[in-house]
């Protein structure tokens, strides 16, 4: 934020703070006086110049200052509502709140309320409903101009005017000790507003323009400093070798091909010379390979596997939970039946003696491909020659998992996978560092799914439907929120229905269930019966988000739909349809708001990947879409990737430029810069590079 180390005071020693306070203001991650400013305004409530109710006119917006004369509670009819009969020295009006019941015990006769809001008419005068107010137990005096008042984020034990009136005092003291590391030709470039200027307008803006500005300017360095970061360790990993160089020969690429029963599709085959040129060079590969579900990224990976290893390296292949490594593994290796690549599949729960016996070989160089979870990661596992890492599903791994991975070699190439389309402006900051591959071509006969919504209320409809496809020989899955019933919530759950549906509702079908808290062996037997067709319908939890692949499973319910994530909706759209023939996907859904109601009307309309991924980055922001926090990346307290996407790329193409000039910010006038980036990411530059 800035430079000064004035800035660093502990917040206790701002005035109206001391101990008891700064313990509070700590555990929203408050200590220094720069936390504090930092700690930006979630909204605002602006108010004009007061006006009289008598000049108040139908339609328009107005700030009144006017005291209570009557109150009355309607709480027992819906929705819940309160009434104040208001005056001035020109006339009475009404002031109305609907969802009031907090205004119980505060609203009372004899009080002044200062509100802006839009008038309307009403038999009682001119009438606000649900207006910004200020309350006040006397007469406040002269109110008469505009005013905003900046309304915080909530401090457990902080009163919201106190915590207002802290980092006015805390502003007010030490912004002249704020120093921008932008000269002011750039600024001025940018269009960009002062350093200094910015706290300032975010937090006491005199009107609404002024805090347009100085959110521009914030959000601004929030991108610069996170693309400086990224592009800078980017820009150290590329400088150094060590890697070894996988060619991949004619021959090489006929014998990996005569693998496939099919013909790869013209994405794979652009994709693989992507990763290919990249394996050939003594830099490690960093390159995200995304597809959407069902687009054969796995194909690509057992080539990039097969390349490795016919230049005697080893590779490696995580998985984030034990059915897609199993199933990795089971697909592998009947592309690989008859060819002397050695395959074994490491996770949990094995055998003490078959675990080290594989642990034995991988360290003897006697495996050559290492499929398996997190069970690889483990201190005991060691390669002999790792050259290549392929993570599937990486944004399921911490920060932690992935580099423990990467360092089982002496600097092997790195693939991640990821059938969660990322959305442009999440390519550019949590995988900035990253080449990216994208196969955008489904393989030939396959059907996008149709979407259905459904409400409650057609439950049996639904269930008649289901019923059809199994008769006809399809094979489905339900899916719930919950594994278990809870008496916090109405919400159906898994284990409860799974015993409805087979013995009421599909009592001529056999139903299974699987979820997280199973066995893996118990997992597994599950998943086997499913694909050997012994179940026909399958009641699960989100376990089976990515990596269940049965091609008879045609039909899929969610319950709750309005509970997920859409990007998490598309994944488990993704489970059916996969044998080439048409396939359903019924959402049951009861949504309780407008916003909930069109996140599902989007996803019932595309089957595009990138489209719903980029509303869901939109709804969500990148912390839930993909657990940002897991990359070692800042949090984005004011930028908004999908608004500011402009505002992101000029932020790239100065990071650029700066390091393109000055790459270890070594000169003076990057010092500023320098000592900002090693304050905002610190430690976390390292995180990034094992992201």
């Amino acid at each position: 934020m800035v430079y000064a180390e004035e800035l660093d005071t502990p917040v206790q020693f701002v005035k109206g703070v001391g101990p008891k306070r700064a313990k509070l203001l700590e555990q929203v991650g408050i200590g220094t006086v720069r936390d504090l400013l930092d700690f930006f305004p979630r909204r605002y409530h602006f108010f004009g110049h007061v006006r009289k109710l008598g000049d108040l006119a139908e339609g328009e917006t107005a700030t009144v200052m006017v005291q209570v004369d009557r109150v009355l509670h309607r709480f027992r009819r819906y929705p819940p509502m309160s009434l104040a009969y208001v005056s001035d020295d020109t006339d009475s009006g009404v002031v109305r709140w609907f969802h009031s019941k907090y205004l119980g015990r505060t609203l009372h006769e004899g009080m002044f309320l200062r509100c802006s809001g839009k008038v309307a008419e009403s038999a009682d005068g001119p009438m606000m409903t649900n207006p910004e107010c200020e309350f006040f137990e006397s007469a406040p005096g002269d109110l008469a101009n505009s005013y905003t008042r900046p309304v915080y984020p909530a401090v457990d034990g902080v009163a919201p005017r106190t915590l207002s009136d802290l980092v006015r005092t805390a502003l007010e003291k030490y912004e002249s000790y704020i120093e921008d590391w932008f000269d002011p030709a750039t600024l001025k470039e940018r269009g960009l507003a002062g350093l200094r200027e910015a706290y300032g307008e975010i937090h006491r803006p005199e009107e609404e323009q002024h805090w347009t500005t100085a959110r521009t300017r914030l959000a601004y360095d929030e991108l610069f400093f996170m693309q400086l970061g990224i592009l800078l360790t980017r820009l150290r990993r590329d400088q150094t070798g060590g890697a070894a160089k996988l060619a991949a020969t004619d021959e090489i690429d006929r014998h990996i091909r005569r693998r496939f029963p099919f013909t790869l599709t013209g994405a794979q085959d652009r994709v693989i010379h992507e990763i290919v040129a990249d394996l050939n060079s003594d830099r490690p590969m960093y390159r995200l390979l995304q597809g959407d579900v069902g687009s054969g990224k796995t194909v690509v990976a057992v080539y990039a596997a097969l390349v490795a290893i016919a230049n005697h390296r080893q590779a490696a292949i995580m998985a984030p939970t034990e059915i897609l490594a199993r199933q990795h593994y089971e697909k592998i290796a009947g592309y690989l039946a008859g060819s002397r690549v050695r395959t074994q599949l490491l996770i949990g729960g094995l055998p003490t003696g078959q675990r080290q016996e594989i642990l034995d070989q991988t360290a003897r160089g006697e495996i050559d491909l290492l499929i398996g979870t997190q069970a690889l990661i483990q201190k005991d596992v060691e390669f002999t020659n790792l050259g290549l890492v392929i993570v599937d599903e990486q944004h399921k791994f911490g920060v932690a998992q992935r580099a423990a991975i990467q360092s089982k070699g002496a600097r092997p190439h790195y693939l991640i996978m990821t059938a969660t389309p990322i959305p442009r402006t999440l390519a550019l900051t949590v995988f900035g560092d990253l080449q990216i591959s994208t196969i955008d071509e489904l393989p030939p006969g396959r059907k996008p799914v149709e979407t259905r919504l459904y409400t409650p209320l057609q439950r049996s409809e639904v269930w008649e439907f289901v019923r059809d496809r199994l008769r006809h020989g399809d094979q489905g899955f339900v899916v719930y929120p919950l594994l278990d019933p809870s008496d916090k919530t109405e919400l159906r759950s898994a284990t409860a229905e799974e015993k409805t549906l087979s013995e009421k509702v599909f009592p001529e079908f056999h139903v299974g269930l699987i979820h997280g808290r199973m066995p893996p062996e118990e997992k597994a037997e599950v998943m086997r019966a499913f694909g050997a067709h012994e179940i026909d319908l399958l009641v699960a939890t989100v376990v089976i988000e990515v990596g269940i692949d049965v091609p008879d499973a045609a039909v899929l319910v969610v319950e709750h739909g309005d509970r997920f994530g859409l990007s998490q909706l598309h994944q488990l759209r993704g489970r059916i349809g996969r044998g080439g023939q048409q396939a359903w996907c019924l959402i049951l859904s009861d949504p309780k708001s407008e916003t909930a109601q069109k996140r599902l009307e989007v996803f019932a309309k595309t089957t595009d990947g990138f489209r719903i991924a980029e509303e869901d980055l939109r709804i969500r922001g990148p912390g839930e879409f993909f657990g940002t926090a897991q990359h070692g990346l800042p949090e984005l307290k004011l930028a908004d990737l999908i608004e500011d996407f402009k505002l992101l790329i000029q932020a790239r193409k100065d990071a650029q430029q700066i390091l393109g000039q000055d790459p270890d910010l070594a000169w003076i006038k990057h010092q500023r810069i320098k000592v900002e980036l090693l304050r905002r990411l610190g430690q976390k530059l390292g995180l990034i590079e094992a992201a």
